[in-house]
């Protein structure tokens, strides 16, 4: 048949600064997702989508034309409102984990598609993979059932979710256009409309361990996004917070698990609680629910709710989890107060020890990580641990402790950090 354009048109069109039609950018991602268009093409309109931007009207076309290349979901037969978050990843970021339950506890429904890890960055499935049984594949049929048994589900993305996104993000992996805000934010909101959930808290995370370390980028990623998912009918707030130092005191998988099984029972590191609730509070003040997590950790009602998703998804929740082989304390050398701890030197020593993959068929260590035993401002006395490194091959250790060289210090300058909650955009956000 023959095609309504010429992808070397629409190339050029960007490449010159000029806006694509509606018309263009419907044809060119359902030709990308058929074929028609090749990688080579598609990764030259990608570098101009990154050199010279989109405006508003594009980026919001671009989106429902991902949406529009797959099939979409519907939760309207529940009860309950559904509501659904997203991270833009963090070193340590296992939020997901207790703020499903929590959330569901509260009377919603909570359809937690999630991702894998790549670098240092963890995924979702990567860390519940960590006990035995679990599986992040379901079909819409298995994803409803886990729902109606638990509230929530946290599993993978079926491949007819928005597969013109699938496609386009391997290609941006590998071409430098990974950082395209319209790229990022139609990547994001594609999917996440497409899940089909009433409304959406992004948690968009800025600093050095985060994807987007620039405040002014992250904002504006930000500010996109809660736009375009309030425009297609989806009620979506953000939340820009700090990845300037790891989130809680597990880096890992079965670590981080661990970790979240603390909150849920109350305890865990004050930090990593604080996110929560406040991520548990947007979702469900958008759902229309009034509730306090809180509450709902207290009362044992949201460990519940984890114990029925775990079992539902075919984990044992009382199953004991993976435990790496070999230790390496890192101690402190002087007595004095931890004045930086930097994620990104924790994350990426992490990745090292085998928590992390560097390509996406790479096997994960699930008991590998590093687990902090102190934070920046805590007093150290000399000798006193500040991090263990966790792997189940010895000879990953050299590298990991390498990565920290630079990422620690004791004594000096307090490093410059965020407030955990940096800013804010609802449904109220334009421009």
């Amino acid at each position: 048949m023959s095609e309504a354009f010429a992808p070397v048109d629409i190339i050029i069109a960007k490449r010159d600064n000029r806006e694509l039609s509606n018309e263009q950018i419907d044809w060119v991602v359902d030709a990308y997702t058929r074929g028609v268009v090749a990688d080579e093409q598609m990764s030259a309109l990608a570098m101009a989508i990154l050199l010279n931007g989109m405006n508003k009207r594009e980026i919001v076309r671009w989106t429902e034309a991902m949406i529009a290349s797959g099939s979409r979901m519907d939760f309207s037969d529940f009860d309950a409102p559904s509501v659904d978050k997203h991270s833009t990843g963090g070193v340590g970021d296992k939020v997901t984990l207790p703020l499903v339950p929590i959330v569901a506890a509260c009377g919603a429904v909570v359809p937690q598609l999630s991702g894998r890890g790549l670098g240092y960055f963890g995924g979702t499935l990567d860390k519940m993979e960590s006990i035995p049984g679990w599986r992040a594949l379901l079909s819409n049929e298995e994803m409803a059932d886990v729902m109606r048994a638990s509230g929530g589900v946290i599993c993978a993305a079926g491949d007819g979710l928005a597969p013109a996104d699938k496609k386009l993000y391997a290609l941006r992996d590998v071409t430098g256009t990974v950082e395209a805000i319209p790229l990022i934010a139609s990547s994001i909101m594609s999917k996440k409309i497409a899940e089909g959930a009433d409304g959406l808290v992004l948690d968009v995370k800025t600093g050095n361990g985060a994807f987007m370390s620039d405040l002014a980028r992250a904002e504006k990623l930000a500010r996109t996004m809660v736009e375009i998912g309030n425009d297609a009918g989806v009620r979506t707030r953000a939340l820009i917070t700090a990845m300037d130092v790891p989130l809680g005191l597990a880096v890992g998988n079965a670590i981080e698990v661990t970790e979240s099984l603390e909150v849920l029972a109350g305890g865990g590191p004050s930090d990593l609680v604080e996110l929560v609730i406040a991520l548990a509070n947007e979702m469900l003040d958008i759902a229309g629910i009034d509730a306090d997590p809180r509450e709902a950790i207290t009362s044992g009602r949201a460990m519940d709710h984890w114990r029925r998703m775990v079992s539902a998804q075919g984990g044992d929740p009382d199953a004991p989890l993976p435990v790496a082989r070999h230790q390496h304390v890192i101690t402190a050398p002087v007595a004095g107060p931890l004045s930086t701890l930097e994620a990104y030197g924790v994350g990426v020593a992490a990745w090292r020890l085998g928590a992390g993959r560097a390509h996406k068929e790479d096997e994960i260590i699930h008991g590998a990580g590093v687990q902090l035993h102190a934070k920046p401002g805590d007093m150290l006395s000399e000798g006193q641990p500040i991090m263990t490194l966790l792997a189940d091959d010895e000879a990953r250790l050299p590298a990991a402790i390498a990565e920290l060289e630079g990422s620690w210090e004791i004594g000096g300058e307090p490093m410059d950090r965020h407030p955990l909650v940096i800013t804010r955009f609802d449904e109220n956000t334009r421009g």
